[in-house]
């Protein structure tokens, strides 16, 4: 099979080039290396490619080149931080105080994340939500004392705090219900006064506001991040709120924490990917499920 080039078939090869990259077909890694093949078998079948040919093959794709457009830099891409408050150790595993951490659970389970490392004294994952990096945190420094650990990833990987969302209990919600919010206080009661018989419970709601608190004392006083409230509801009748909060789930509530830890998660992605609004509109307009 005989091959004739000329200079319009040269010409034609030249412009030859892969779309937005600044050089030509005739630099790239692929073309170098069977760069001299190809002239032996084009010299042992063709005497008409003259030493000029090749010269001007040579600077016509050199100057092309120069025309093409560049690709802008990507932006790099700052994480989402999602941390859940809870309590570590044996006394508050899966009680109605650590569903903060259950939800960050349901959160790595659904995602596929790892949250097996030790970092930032906190029980640590990463990975991502859709193309979004995330980072995701479980705290072990007791609730109180979380904004320690959280204070220290936002500062170690510069995240922002619009970017970084806060999950934790709240026994003012009715059980299984969810509210997202953009920003806000500790959730503290200063300026109120109650009867003794809620003693109790303002003393545990403490613990709840004294993490808050803390971690807004790490964010050099910020509060402008998102937070997602769990409910867990009030004590019935006369039981103590330490009691309450420290008892194991019975069946219907497992159902219904299961139900809202999946709405839950739901909503985490629909924050990380098309913003808070939309993410507020799906949790704040949800009504609880109905158990029989």
């Amino acid at each position: 099979m005989k091959f004739a080039f000329g200079h319009s078939l040269t010409t034609s090869i030249s412009t030859l080039r892969f779309p937005y990259l600044h050089h030509s077909f005739t630099n790239s890694p692929w073309f170098s290396c069977k760069r001299k093949t190809f002239m032996s078998q084009f010299s042992s079948n063709s005497t008409s490619l003259s030493s000029s040919s090749v010269r001007n093959f040579s600077s016509t794709t050199s100057d092309d080149s120069m025309a093409l457009p560049k690709i802008p830099k990507q932006q790099q891409q700052h994480p989402w931080l999602i941390v859940g408050l809870g309590n570590p150790g044996k006394k508050y595993s899966g009680t109605r105080h650590n569903v903060g951490f259950g939800m960050v659970d349901a959160l790595a389970d659904a995602e596929g994340i790892s949250m097996s490392s030790v970092n930032f004294r906190a029980l640590f994952g990463k990975g991502f939500i859709g193309n979004v990096p995330v980072m995701l945190a479980k705290p072990q420094t007791f609730m109180n004392a979380s904004g320690e650990s959280v204070g220290a990833i936002v500062s170690y990987y510069k995240i922002p705090l619009k970017q970084v969302l806060v999950i934790f209990d709240d026994l003012d919600l009715p059980f299984g219900k969810l509210r997202l919010l953009p920003k806000g206080g500790h959730g503290g009661q200063n300026g109120y006064s109650f009867p003794p018989q809620y003693f109790s419970i303002i003393v545990f709601k403490s613990i709840s506001i004294l993490g808050m608190r803390n971690i807004i004392d790490h964010f050099k006083g910020n509060r402008d991040f998102p937070r997602l409230r769990i409910g867990i509801g009030r004590p019935p009748g006369k039981m103590d709120a330490v009691n309450y909060v420290l008892r194991p789930f019975n069946k219907q509530e497992r159902e219904e924490l299961d139900f809202t830890f999946h709405r839950g998660v739901e909503a985490i992605r629909i924050l990380v990917l098309e913003g808070f609004d939309k993410s507020a509109t799906f949790v704040n307009s949800a009504k609880s499920i109905e158990l029989t």
